[in-house]
């Protein structure tokens, strides 16, 4: 009668190299930017204690009093208000900015012509001076919402618009002809090749869009004071007041904003493309 040798224990020191390993990735993707931070904040109090003298370091306040004034709470309540106004003003402008950055870059892909007559438009609209029309996109449409939305989407358009186009012409040139073997109709190739072919450039063009938006917000903010104050006006209130920390505080703030929704339109590529397209490499 025979019997089966029982079977060797586990090497739980198998395990080790890759908990290792992923300790390691974990430190090598945090690291950096928390180095660089300190970095920033040790350049920041060198400037506000060894640079500029007492008398002249209301021009940048040290980091801790920058906090200091972000928790008070008068600012914080302001902060979070204007915040909110921004941030529904950045994502209506962006969403305009898409669904026409799209739909404009599909218009131009399907005809050299229609090309040739509307992209030097796109490229009118980016070099176009934003400063110098948001005067009369006042006195055109008002100094509320709408205004500030369609500065917001000016700002934040041509990102679409060229990175939605960009894609849709480098699908490779095999799979068309492919394609075109198959007899397939222009819907057919937009929808089954060209569009899924385009959307980690379309992706990252929202990403780049989600900041120019948050900026588009703030800038229609800065110039438009009538209703609802945002970001922007907190930002013209406190330079005239001379209220310096409380100013870093809504800089800082505003900066935060554009990264969470650069962070979000990030985070949804890759769970969209993420799968097939190496989307971090872009």
């Amino acid at each position: 009668m025979t019997t089966t040798p029982p079977a060797p224990p586990k090497n739980r020191t198998l395990m080790r190299p890759a908990t290792v390993r992923t300790t390691k990735n974990r430190t090598a993707t945090w690291l950096p930017p928390i180095a660089v931070f300190a970095g920033v904040l040790a350049i920041w109090y060198a400037i506000s204690y060894l640079i500029l003298d007492e008398k002249r370091r209301f021009l940048m306040p040290p980091p801790h009093e920058v906090l200091a004034a972000f928790f008070d709470p008068k600012t914080f309540n302001e902060l979070v208000v204007a915040l909110g106004r921004t941030t529904f003003v950045a994502l209506i402008g962006l969403a305009v900015a898409i669904v026409i950055g799209v739909l404009w870059a599909i218009a131009m892909s399907q005809a050299k012509w229609v090309e040739r007559s509307l992209y030097p438009y796109a490229v009118v609209l980016q070099c176009i001076p934003i400063l110098a029309l948001v005067p009369l996109i006042g006195f055109w449409f008002g100094f509320d919402y709408p205004a500030r939305i369609i500065v917001c989407v000016m700002i934040a358009l041509f990102p679409m618009v060229s990175n939605t186009l960009f894609g849709l012409q480098s699908v490779d040139r095999g799979q068309r002809e492919l394609f075109q073997l198959q007899r397939a109709n222009r819907w057919t190739v937009l929808t089954k090749l060209e569009f899924p072919a385009a959307l980690p450039a379309i992706f990252a063009g929202m990403r780049i869009s989600a900041g120019l938006a948050v900026v588009g917000a703030i800038v229609g903010d800065f110039f438009f004071r009538r209703g609802d104050p945002g970001l922007g006006s907190l930002l013209s209130t406190y330079t005239s007041r001379l209220q310096s920390a409380e100013l870093f505080a809504a800089i800082i703030t505003a900066a935060l904003l554009g990264v969470a929704i650069f962070a979000i339109f990030g985070w949804i590529g890759k769970r969209v493309v993420g799968r097939w397209y190496d989307f971090s490499a872009s």
